[in-house]
């Protein structure tokens, strides 16, 4: 396996964590607003602190590639390429919306043919949301939503979906579908990041640090929902 720094900063949570062949072994979280510029710095010294006082050396930095707040992420993918650079490390970048997948799966008892919908508040009534399967496995590619009663209906007539998000709740009596579930208190962490950074290590799934760029909202335009093929 592989030891790797996790860095997230899609929203307005500020969270570093490091993990180590499957296991967490330090985080770092603020939840008090977008102080990623004054916060960031600090909990990546500290994870590199840490790892360099327990002669842990790093394989890799993982960043949370969006989509998500400009200023964030930015701060985020800047972060991370230093890290990379200074130490001569390689970059995975794990999609935002997978992450926020990553704690209901673990904590939540789902139905086998549940359709997980990670959302990212976008303002008013638009989101930017992707429809994910219980193994992960995309149903419908993210994209803007602009949510009414039909935008999700044709996975709805036919699973349950369960909503999550900081963008979720403003969507629910929009939605207002009997298979529409709300799954409160999901945010992107550094913590959840790992499950996935070490399948991409473990599938050399690198990015190149030089040209590397995260998924800005502003990346995603506002289509017709399709699911995949």
């Amino acid at each position: 396996m592989a030891c790797i720094l996790n860095i997230e900063t899609s929203t307005d949570v500020c969270s570093v964590a490091v993990s180590e062949n499957g296991t967490c072994i330090f985080k770092e979280e603020d939840h008090s607003g977008p102080n990623h510029a004054v916060k960031l710095g600090v909990f990546v010294d500290e994870a590199l602190s840490f790892t360099d006082n327990h002669a842990i050396p790093f394989d890799a930095v993982a960043v949370s590639s969006g989509p998500g707040s400009y200023t964030g992420l930015r701060i985020g993918t800047s972060m991370a390429k230093g890290v990379c650079y200074a130490r001569d490390l390689k970059l995975l970048a794990v999609p935002t919306l997978e992450v926020l997948c990553v704690p209901v799966l673990l904590r939540h008892e789902l139905p086998d043919d549940a359709l997980l919908c990670p959302m990212i508040d976008a303002r008013r009534m638009e989101v930017y949301a992707a429809v994910f399967n219980r193994a992960l496995r995309p149903v419908r590619a993210t994209m803007a939503d602009v949510v009414d009663q039909t935008t999700y209906k044709e996975f709805l007539d036919e699973h349950p979906v369960y909503f999550f998000g900081n963008g979720a709740a403003k969507c629910m009596d929009a939605i207002d579908h009997p298979n529409a579930h709300l799954i409160e208190g999901i945010e992107p962490l550094a913590k959840n990041m790992f499950p996935l950074a070490e399948k991409r290590f473990l599938r050399e799934e690198f990015e190149d640090v030089a040209y590397f760029v995260p998924n800005y909202l502003k990346d995603f335009v506002a289509l017709k929902p399709k699911k995949l093929l």
